[in-house]
């Protein structure tokens, strides 16, 4: 089984991610900002670290807010 490491101590299966997204560039829909809040409102964002955000990944229980770039993020995901 692969991992991906999101930052910190967090790592989630490779199988079990759904997407990896820019923060900055997404947020700025209206439907992305809908769907964060409605995960938060669920209780199923968890933040990998109090940096500044830059990227979340949808896994199939959960999403992710990293500090980690959605290209590092990329290289971590083709090298595992």
């Amino acid at each position: 089984m692969n991992y991906i490491h999101l930052g910190n101590d967090v790592s989630v299966f490779e199988r079990d991610t759904v997407g990896i997204f820019d923060l900055e560039k997404t947020s700025v829909k209206k439907n992305v900002n809908e769907f964060l809040a409605v995960q938060q409102k669920n209780g199923k964002i968890y933040y990998c670290s109090l940096d500044m955000p830059k990227s979340f990944i949808l896994t199939q229980n959960k999403t992710y807010i990293s500090n980690v770039s959605v290209l590092t993020l990329r290289k971590r995901l083709l090298n595992t």
